[in-house]
């Protein structure tokens, strides 16, 4: 599998999400995706106890320790590529976490409009 062009929903080059503990389809610390991956874990996403919280509820338990797949569960503050429709499911019930843009993936933009990724964007100084 070959991962899709690196481009990011702002149409630059896509930067590292996050490498402790490494995210990503490809597990590069990036955003990265292709076809293959079906869940489009395209969006920079930095954790908060409230969405861990949600996301647990739904049924992807992202906090808890999974050594035999080599996941150390995350924790508030930790970056990680998340799915691109849990992410907007998420937005929608109001605990969607802050998302780093310069790191998310475009394809992710299939799936979320920019508005709301935008109005999750991380402040810049």
């Amino acid at each position: 599998m070959e991962p899709d062009t690196s481009v990011n929903v702002l149409n630059g080059a896509l930067a590292i999400c996050g490498t402790d503990p490494v995210t990503g389809y490809f597990r590069d610390g990036m955003c990265n995706t292709c076809d293959a991956d079906q869940g489009s874990h395209t969006v920079c996403a930095v954790m908060t106890a409230e969405f861990l919280a949600f996301s647990k509820y739904v049924g992807n338990d992202l906090s808890t320790s999974r050594p035999e797949f080599g996941f150390v569960g995350l924790k508030p503050g930790d970056p990680w590529c998340l799915c691109a429709a849990r992410f907007l499911q998420a937005a929608e019930e109001g605990c969607g976490p802050q998302v780093h843009l310069e790191a998310t993936h475009k394809r992710a933009l299939e799936i979320v409009p920019l508005e709301i990724l935008q109005r999750h964007a991380v402040p810049t100084n």
